[in-house]
């Protein structure tokens, strides 16, 4: 049988719950729409790091952060171990990656087991980016991801047509500071972005670490986050910390001569929401409208039938719920990750599938799409019994999550966790353990544990509720299973 190419587009923090495909009441998504209306939509794919390096190393590997070297997001990518693109390199696929690689650039940590790679330095600029082109750096003129999305399609033009290709098209968006193209400066502006349900939420019958999280809507963002004029003295990258009295509190846009006032802190959050989702999902239509060029680019081609394409991002988000931005928790928003796949040779368009995937899976599939053995040494499963609408017998009902970067950036606790199809349990046990980039501030240790049918909003810690105490042992033990099982020993 004829081996697939492989088209895997991943955005970086782009949640779920803004893609209209999985129900988004905020955005509209038309083009990743149309890889799930012709394929597969997985209903429970998660990371399991909520952090984009780690994340991508993870998919690159087959194996969680411990073993392949990067549990932070300090940590420096060693490329000479085993990779997928690697295995299919060898094995005859025409390999190329254009975009965000985000694992340092360097030495042993440039991309490796690709004929062809062109990689934004760091998280890389929105406007007239730099880029590494096989070890040269050269800027390009325009926004970024138009820019990754034109590379991708040169390379598609000039491959060998005779040989099966690998393309990782990565894109920097929608990654804060959110900087919208011209194109879609002006989306949604007369538009008000609902509020989520969980806005407002104050932290009561939670963990300590939810409290003392810091990214907050209202008091964490900064003047450049959401382009505003610091006031003098003030950088931009300095956090706006909003008086206890807001009677004449103004802020002042960079593109206004006039200043915004606000009477309560609830105006303030508000207002500042609008400023931050207005650009996230700006951000997004530029993906969005290039993912269709990639569509549009295979069909035209005669390749459709013979690619399969995959949409998701390393991890999720929090678009205001729980009053936040960023990452990082073991909570839903941040956990799951968007993942739509076509291949009509073998995937049922409009279909779904509530297994339960995680990121840890992708490099098996490509391996077993390649035609080729998954190595002992990865941790994942291959997905592809799933996307042809089976579940093996066996097949996970759990997963292990652990997050190690203990208060660093926005002083999240470290954690560990699992997550079955009904509850989730997760451990702050407060650490840094030597681990790159986090604080060694000791915390004290803590449980949360959340029944997802009956509260999953996640706003209602049972941990210490006596009436489950028999399930917070269950849980504890499958929890050490999965630890142990994922060769996680400290």
């Amino acid at each position: 049988m004829k081996r697939p190419n492989i088209l895997f587009i991943m955005s970086d923090d782009h949640a779920a719950h803004g893609m209209s495909c999985y129900g988004s009441v905020i955005n509209q998504t038309p083009n990743i729409d149309r890889i799930a209306d012709e394929g597969m939509l997985l209903e429970n794919c998660f990371c399991v790091n909520s952090i984009c390096a780690p994340s991508r190393a993870t998919i690159l590997t087959g194996k969680h952060g411990h073993l392949n070297g990067i549990k932070t997001l300090d940590d420096r990518f060693d490329g000479r171990q085993q990779t997928f693109p690697k295995l299919l390199q060898r094995a005859g696929y025409q390999t190329a990656i254009v975009g965000k690689w985000h694992l340092g650039e360097g030495g042993h940590s440039s991309p490796t087991g690709f004929d062809y790679w062109n990689v934004l330095p760091g998280q890389g600029d929105y406007d007239n980016p730099v880029m590494i082109n096989n070890g040269e750096e050269r800027q390009y003129q325009g926004y970024v991801t138009d820019i990754i999305t034109d590379l991708c399609l040169d390379w598609l033009k000039e491959r060998d047509p005779e040989k099966p290709f690998l393309l990782l098209c990565h894109h920097k968006a929608p990654h804060r500071p959110w900087i919208p193209s011209s194109t879609h400066a002006s989306l949604y502006e007369d538009v008000d972005i609902p509020l989520p349900e969980t806005f407002n939420d104050d932290y009561a019958n939670r963990s300590r670490a939810a409290a003392e999280a810091r990214m907050r809507i209202e008091c964490d963002f900064n003047y450049l986050d959401l382009k505003l004029e610091p006031p003098a003295g003030a950088s931009l990258w300095d956090s706006i910390v909003a008086p206890e009295d807001l009677s004449g509190f103004s802020l002042r846009p960079q593109d206004s001569q006039e200043a915004v006032t606000f009477r309560s802190h609830q105006e303030l959050k508000e207002w500042m929401y609008q400023r931050y989702i207005k650009d996230y999902l700006r951000c997004i239509a530029s993906i969005d409208d290039n993912v269709g060029r990639m569509l549009d680019f295979l069909d035209e081609e005669g390749l459709a039938q013979d690619t399969i394409v995959i949409y998701t991002s390393d991890q999720g988000f929090f678009l205001g719920d729980h009053g936040w931005y960023d990452k990082r928790f073991m909570y839903e928003e941040s956990l799951r990750m968007p993942f739509v796949v076509r291949y009509p040779r073998e995937i049922e368009g409009g279909s779904r599938h509530g297994a339960m995937a995680l990121n840890v899976d992708f490099a098996e599939t490509f391996l077993d799409y390649g035609g080729l053995d998954i190595p002992e040494d990865m941790q994942g499963a291959s997905l592809r019994p799933i996307f042809q609408g089976d579940t093996p017998d066996g097949w996970r009902t759990s997963m292990y999550y652990r997050y190690w970067m203990h208060l660093a950036h926005h002083y999240v606790a470290a954690h560990y966790g699992m997550r079955t199809e009904r509850y989730k349990l997760i451990y702050y046990y407060g650490e840094a353990l030597g681990t790159a980039g986090s604080i060694d501030e000791p915390k004290q240790p803590e449980w949360e544990l959340f029944d997802l049918q009956e509260d999953p909003l996640e706003m209602n810690n049972i941990y210490h509720d006596p009436h489950y105490a028999e399930l917070v042992e269950e849980l504890k033990q499958e929890l050490y299973r999965l630890k142990e099982e994922a060769l996680d020993f400290e």
